[in-house]
């Protein structure tokens, strides 16, 4: 039998090898290669793509996978002949694959700029190989995301430019706005767009124009006078205006500059707007004073802010380890370099969790070790469990502790003193004593008592 005599429906269920030379045979027919074109290997599927006799629909379906395979299917021209308007049968995104490549032939370009689907002439708006001529047609395209594609061009001429300056899509004019270089007379005709993120991505631009400063320092839009807030290159009439705006975003944003008159830092601290005031905890120029005050703040936006600080005075972290938030304290506790006052404070924590990590803290201190070694909770005693540099005498505590799970942690500690070792080698509990079994430095004694162990896994241990 030949491979033009197979039967189309079996072919996806032929071995690699079979599929492999059925897919390269230069008789295989169109129905053949139509069921190859469902193989499971890759290898295949690419031999299906370069096969002149492969049917124009499978070649479309295979395009997305294996555009370079498509293109240089020895049958592609005289399927142009047939129909010249074949990109129109192959779907949106393998016409999108074709367009990727960096060599795509212009017969491909043009019939991209002819195929229906947007996401087509989209991705033919961004391909760098384009004639002045076919992008100011696309410039003109029904669809606004393509309009979009030809305004992010690098290459755009100064008419389209101001073409698509004055586009009816909003989306179109953002993308022009953000243009690297644009004439004065379109950032101020953008500077008064209808739309308030084109304004605003003017406002952002560091080659503002100071009369379009002055221009969006009377917008009516919030998130426009909070992006214009930001810039450092203000005049001073702009920026006093702007500090005591309606606006309490817009005065957040006054708060980031660099420099800020201390008049500012004042009026910040009592603003209503809690993120002005989280703003202000922000700022690397605040003294200790401030932001402790800042620290006893009524929001827990504030509180929050404050967190982002590495530079917080003792007296700023202290309210902070009592703030209601659990997830604040928990952050206090596990910082590093905590004042004493502050660790006193976490000690007495009513959140278990927080306790709990200030039992591994290797800074805590035999006294304060001694006090969570005795706590009601046994997540924190199994912490201290778990520390550096516990007392011999905590450690003792914690050997006859009531719970099996603290026993067992504290039973791996390789400075555990022998006494102890030997203590925890009769413990009622199995885990306790598996723990201990597993001990490289067992004396003899225990490690003969343990060998004999009423529980197999002890005598396991041992072995």
């Amino acid at each position: 039998m030949t491979f033009s005599e197979l039967d189309p429906r079996t072919l996806t269920v032929l071995g690699v090898d079979g599929a492999l030379e059925a897919a390269g045979n230069p008789r295989a027919t169109a129905d053949v290669l139509s069921g190859l074109s469902a193989h499971p290997d890759a290898r295949v599927r690419a031999l299906v793509a370069k096969h002149p006799n492969t049917p124009l629909e499978i070649l479309g379906n295979l395009a997305p996978m294996f555009p370079r395979e498509v293109l240089s299917n020895a049958g592609l021209p005289l399927l142009r002949l047939a129909r010249p308007s074949l990109l129109s049968v192959f779907p949106a995104e393998g016409v999108v694959a074709l367009l990727s490549l960096p060599d795509v032939p212009a017969w491909v370009l043009e019939g991209a700029g002819r195929h229906e689907d947007y996401t087509v002439r989209t991705a033919l708006a961004a391909h760098p190989s384009m004639s002045p001529e076919r992008i100011a047609a696309l410039a003109q395209d029904a669809g606004w995301q393509v309009r979009e594609a030809v305004a992010k061009r690098a290459d755009l001429p100064e008419s389209l430019v101001k073409q698509l300056a004055a586009d009816d899509d909003y989306d179109v004019r953002k993308a022009i706005a953000i243009r690297p270089e644009l004439a004065g007379d379109v950032l101020r005709t953008l500077a008064a767009d209808g739309h308030g993120m084109v304004r605003a991505n003017i406002a952002r631009r560091l080659d503002l124009p100071l009369d379009c400063m002055l221009t969006l320092a009377a917008d009516g839009d919030a998130d426009v006078l909070a992006t214009l807030a930001r810039r450092i290159d203000l005049p001073h009439n702009v920026r006093e205006w702007l500090a005591t705006n309606m606006y309490g975003p817009v005065r957040a944003a006054a708060l980031q500059a660099w420099r800020v008159p201390e008049d500012w830092l004042q009026n910040a601290e009592t603003d209503a707007d809690p993120e002005v005031r989280s703003a202000l905890a922000r700022r690397p120029d605040l003294g200790a004073a401030r932001l402790s005050r800042l620290a006893h703040d009524e929001s827990e936006a504030v509180r929050r802010a404050l967190l982002e600080r590495n530079d917080l005075p003792e007296e700023a972290v202290l309210p902070l380890a009592q703030a209601p938030e659990l997830d604040i304290r928990l952050h206090v506790a596990s910082a590093e370099d905590l004042a004493p006052s502050v660790l006193d404070v976490l000690m007495l924590d009513p959140d278990s969790n927080v306790r709990t990590v200030l039992a591994v803290r290797p800074d805590l201190g035999a006294e304060r070790l001694a006090i969570l070694a005795r706590d009601e909770h046994p997540e924190v005693r199994r912490g201290v469990a778990f520390a550096e540099n516990v007392p011999q005498g905590v450690l003792a505590v914690l050997t006859a502790d009531p719970n099996a799970g603290v026993r067992r942690s504290v039973a791996v500690r390789a400075d555990l003193p022998e006494a102890l070792v030997r203590e925890l080698a009769g413990d009622p509990d199995d885990g306790v004593r598996l723990m201990i079994a597993g001990r490289a430095d067992l004396p003899q004694d225990v490690r003969t008592q343990l060998g004999q162990d009423a529980d197999a896994s002890v005598r396991g241990e041992v072995g």
